[in-house]
């Protein structure tokens, strides 16, 4: 018989839980030949290139330190014509070429860059730059033989620059606080000149749409349509807008998300054809992605089946000959695939029922590389389903359900009902999806059922049900962790008795709230730099989101009594539940002040409470030791508060 639950034997060690590589970004140059990608080794980023069959080599050593620190992070590279332009130390962009690796500076030590795009004569770089909480698009010739210049600045923030393949048009978003970029942004088309010094200069610009919240400005390579994501019906859709008529006509319509919220640089759903006839994007619904060819001419809408097997995609990159993306699946752990266009203009397609095409892949995707060593087989992981229940006033909740994946597939489950750990994301407009989850993984395959809440406020459900969390953070969420359990437990599926919750950031803050609203209802909360003062957060938080909390909460000082109320450490006196706290002692986001005080007062009424403080981690852990000695603590922890009580 397998033995109680919680106890498994796991292959998700801690130690393999703190392998591995991430992928953050990935692009071709521009004759499509050699793909470039960054990837993260514990603390350290590299460039990696890979130019057709040979083997991928390393563009920069670890102990160069490669990427943005605009806000939260991305755009940290472009490519072209055989060179790279990278964020890097010191806030500088520097010069890469390919054939003979050598990181030059080209933008001077001061602020911070991202994004940088490159014209089509390979003579200038369009960037972000944020400096002493001014954000605006510079600009600096590729050899950064001359002193940078401002080109765009008046907004609070601007992202994912765009040239016209003529050089004569730049397109860009931005947005002012209060606004987040998913609330209400500006999408901008700038006629650009020279002066008479040679520098591009904004000879007049244009806000082609404004009021929404939108995406990833991209022109066709004949320079005749400009793509972009922008909301229709309450869901980010595609749209086309035609630089010679004026009109903008929308691509798609099914009631699914194909942007993303605005949380980083550089990021990318979708990506015109090599002949501008069609737009590939990255449909997300109900947490599962798939790759869409959007015809122009046609006005179909076809499936991309060769990546099929992967249930999340990313950093959609399109070449002259080959598609690339980031891709995992609930089994699989990120890789770099690239596959063949050639199908997606040649292939015949095939009518499902419901009237979409789908073209099945002549070849299976090219693996570039792999995030992991993928020695566990399938069988060994939990299948999550995506799940959707009721609060107590019938709104609906959605979620990805894991049952607890045994040693032995076919072995009987010990008597009882497994505990459950419930996953709070961060953002807190973000959203779990179907991607590979070792997090998710690690409980699950040691006897856990694992809840992964999408509460209100998440991205993925469109509009209406990411704006619900305004003004009801700390509720809403909350409230909406609770019922899930509650849900899984009118099913039969685990032990209410034995519940934990765990998040980060955003998700810490609910672990904290939860603690305080419903004590008893947890047997122990784990709290990743969570927040626990919000008036603190409020004076020391980056300046991306120094005003958030105004629609999460309400504004100051008019609703300062509802930032008291929801704050935990005027609360934590009511926490009585065993507590372990991580944190980062370099976090700029969320400051090691919040956690110490939290614990501090915990600790003080004799709640049980264990409080880390790793060195040299910031909003988010990557070295392999810290990771490692997280989870585990995490499961010395949940055996001596959860399993064995």
């Amino acid at each position: 018989m397998t033995t109680l639950y919680g106890t498994w034997r796991s292959p998700f060690t801690p130690a393999l839980m703190a392998g591995g590589l991430r992928f953050d970004e990935l692009q071709w140059d521009s004759d499509g030949q050699t793909l470039v990608w960054l990837e993260r080794r514990g603390a350290a980023s590299v460039l990696v290139a890979q130019t057709g069959v040979d083997a991928p080599r390393d563009l920069t050593a670890e102990t160069e330190k490669i990427g943005a620190r605009v806000g939260y992070g991305g755009g940290d590279f472009t490519v072209h014509r055989g060179i790279v332009y990278a964020a890097g130390a010191g806030g500088r962009l520097y010069r890469l070429p390919l054939d003979k690796p050598a990181l030059t500076p080209i933008t001077p030590a001061f602020g911070a860059a991202a994004a940088p795009t490159v014209s089509p004569d390979g003579e200038w770089i369009v960037y972000v730059h944020s400096c002493e909480e001014t954000d605006g698009l510079a600009v600096v010739d590729a050899q950064g033989a001359h002193f940078p210049r401002k080109l765009a600045f008046g907004s609070d923030f601007v992202m994912q620059p765009a040239w016209n393949p003529s050089g004569t048009q730049l397109a860009y978003i931005a947005w002012d606080h209060p606004n987040m970029p998913w609330d209400s942004t500006a999408l901008w088309l700038a006629e650009i000149e020279r002066d008479a010094s040679g520098f591009p200069v904004i000879a007049s610009k244009t806000t082609l749409i404004s009021g929404m919240s939108l995406f990833q400005p991209t022109f066709s390579p004949d320079g005749r349509y400009l793509a972009y994501v922008g909301e229709l019906k309450g869901w980010w859709q595609v749209f086309v807008y035609d630089l010679s008529t004026g009109r903008h006509s929308a691509l798609t319509a099914t009631p699914a998300e194909h942007g993303l919220p605005g949380w980083m640089q550089g990021m990318r759903t979708l990506a015109w054809t090599p002949e501008s006839d069609a737009v590939f994007v990255i449909r997300s619904a109900a947490g599962f992605n798939t790759l869409i060819r959007c015809d122009l001419a046609a006005k179909t809408e076809t499936q991309i089946a060769a990546v099929d097997a992967y249930t999340a995609l990313s950093q959609l990159a399109v070449g002259t000959e080959r598609i690339a993306l980031i891709a995992s699946s609930q089994t699989v752990p990120p890789r770099i695939i690239s596959i063949d266009i050639d199908p997606a203009r040649r292939a015949a397609p095939t009518r499902t029922e419901s009237g979409t095409f789908i073209i099945r892949p002549l070849a299976q995707p090219t693996i570039h590389r792999r995030a992991r060593a993928e020695l566990i087989a399938p069988e060994h992981h939990a299948i999550a389903q995506s799940i959707a229940w009721r609060d107590g006033s019938g709104e609906t909740i959605y979620g990805m359900y894991y049952p607890p994946a045994p040693p032995d597939p076919t072995a009987p489950l010990p008597p009882g009902l497994p505990p459950l750990v419930i996953l709070v994301h961060g953002g807190p407009t973000s959203q779990v999806s179907a991607a590979y989850n070792p997090q998710a993984q690690f409980f699950a395959t040691r006897g856990y059922a694992v809840l992964a809440v999408n509460h209100r406020g998440s991205t993925g459900y469109g509009r209406a049900y990411r704006d619900k969390l305004r003004g009801m953070w700390g509720v809403y969420d909350v409230e909406d962790c609770v019922s899930g359990a509650a849900y899984l437990a009118s099913l039969g599926l685990i032990d209410s008795d034995k519940l934990v919750i765990m998040g980060g950031s955003a998700g810490g803050y609910t672990v904290l709230q939860s603690l305080v609203t419903r004590p008893g209802v947890y047997k122990a909360g784990i709290c990743l730099y969570g927040v626990s003062n919000l008036f603190a957060l409020d004076e020391e938080t980056h300046k991306f989101e120094s005003r958030y909390h105004d629609s999460l909460l309400g504004a100051l000082p008019e609703a300062a009594a509802i930032w008291r109320e929801r704050s935990p450490i005027f609360h934590a006196d009511k926490i009585r539940d065993p507590l372990l706290i991580f944190q980062g002692d370099e976090d700029r986001v969320v400051p090691p002040n919040q956690s110490e005080q939290i614990a501090a007062a915990v600790k003080k009424r004799g709640v049980p409470c264990e409080y880390r403080l790793f060195s040299g981690e910031g909003h988010g852990f990557r070295k392999p030791e810290t990771i490692q000695m997280m989870y585990a603590t995490i499961e010395a922890f949940l055996r001596q508060h959860v399993l064995y009580r």
